[in-house]
């Protein structure tokens, strides 16, 4: 399982004006006791859908039976449309399990033109499977590179061409469902009550994961272990719920609205920024208070940011996100003596010397963090880590008063850019 640990927060750590006191911690437990017997309540009545995707048993099956099937006809390339969730999700699993036995897989989350001419160039069409994740299929993006990618794919594969794409869409209603009706294509589902930043533990998440070779049963194993230590009502044995009301106090009451998520990890890279997109779209609709979310890398971004957060304005928090175990490669042992503190250590004791350094410095310089400790880096622990991390966001929208479903604001902008488009403008 994996470790929330919050010390380097609170008060006796970075002293009581700069982090978390204790009374401030027990003055939440009664709060955060209603909040989850809420929560709860709320779930037996059917919202918060995305809680219930790991449970989904008829879904997790068909996406086994589509996985195996795929794998049948030899495929070398998937090429992945969507953007938002939709990208960002199956980003992070690319990252975590594609290697030299697996598949291509290629997340296209952009309408650039360079990088699209450059992509159809390179893709081989006859060995690739297309894969558009739009749940209304009206979104601009994804939308308008499945043509392109599709008219490709016929190119490459005449008639034969529909049987090697799959959508995934809202199974009930939107044009994109109604589209792969009338072209023989087949579909996977997101359910109509989960947003695309929810989705991971709908087909957005599980087909990457079982076409890169992935165990999606102990992916959604970990989500419900998740989910069980976020039904208790004690705040100190509910990380979600732990989590969010550190980040609560660090904003509310100490001044520290950005939160910097920092996983030292090349391969949880992309789920700072999957975190980004959820605690920005969930969140952001106050002007008084809400979290503001900042992607990070370590060890890059200790050579980029580090000096602003160490001796700029106090405006930040940071969640660490680290991996216990890691493989193993050694850095030379022959090095000459200016180099001796490197000479025969591991890469991963390397890593983590950073991480400690970074860690160390902010405490230091009484600069509050967090951190989350995975084990290993494996399915059930990413499971684990995608559910806190939502479930973290529903605490959150109880605290700030907030509803963290839809996003109001960013369907203006895309109602203007259609609107643009409608009257013919094109520069």
């Amino acid at each position: 399982m994996l470790h929330l640990d919050i010390q380097a927060a609170l008060a006796k750590a970075i002293t009581p004006s700069m982090g978390i006191p204790d009374q401030e911690l027990t003055a939440m437990r009664t709060s955060v006791k209603r909040y989850t017997e809420d929560w709860l309540k709320e779930r037996t009545k059917g919202e918060h859908a995305w809680s219930m995707d790991p449970y989904d048993k008829q879904t997790i099956d068909r996406v086994k039976e589509v996985a195996m099937s795929v794998k049948a006809e030899r495929i070398r390339t998937v090429v992945w449309i969507g953007i938002g969730g939709s990208g960002l999700g199956p980003k992070v699993i690319q990252e975590m399990f594609e290697g030299p036995d697996t598949v291509e897989f290629l997340v296209i989350d952009t309408i650039d033109p360079a990088m699209l001419a450059t992509y159809m160039e390179l893709i081989d069409w006859k060995s690739t499977l297309l894969v558009v994740a739009s749940k209304s299929g009206d979104t601009l993006e994804p939308m308008s590179v499945f043509f392109l990618c599709f008219e490709k794919l016929k190119e490459a594969l005449g008639d034969k061409a529909a049987g090697r794409v799959i959508a995934i869409t809202d199974p009930l209603k939107g044009n994109l469902r109604s589209y792969c009706l009338d072209h023989g294509i087949q579909m996977l589902p997101i359910p109509s009550a989960v947003g695309g930043r929810y989705s991971i533990f709908t087909p957005i998440g599980l087909l990457p994961m079982a076409l890169l070779g992935g165990d999606i049963e102990s992916f959604v194993r970990g989500a419900k272990e998740m989910d069980t230590l976020c039904q208790n009502l004690a705040l100190d044995e509910n990380p979600a719920a732990l989590l969010a009301s550190v980040q609560y106090i660090l904003d509310t009451k100490r001044g520290y609205p950005v939160r910097v998520i920092m996983p030292y990890s090349q391969r949880l890279g992309q789920i700072a920024r999957w975190n980004q997109q959820l605690i920005a779209e969930s969140l952001g609709k106050k002007e008084t208070a809400n979290p503001i979310p900042l992607a990070a890398i370590g060890t890059q971004d200790q050579h980029s940011l580090l000096q602003q957060w160490m001796a700029g304005p106090r405006k930040q928090w940071h969640l660490f996100i680290t991996e216990v175990e890691k493989p193993r490669v050694i850095v030379p042992e022959n090095l000459e003596k200016q180099w001796k503190e490197i000479a025969g250590k591991t890469f991963g004791q390397l890593l983590d010397a950073c991480y400690e350094g970074t860690s160390r410095a902010l405490t230091s310089a009484k600069r509050p963090h967090v951190t989350i400790s995975l084990g290993r880096l494996d399915e059930a622990h990413l499971g684990q880590l995608f559910f806190l991390l939502l479930a973290e966001v529903v605490f959150l929208g109880k605290l700030y008063r907030i509803d963290p479903y839809g996003q109001p604001a960013v369907e203006v902008g895309k109602q203007i850019t259609k609107d643009i488009l409608m009257r013919g403008r094109t520069e």
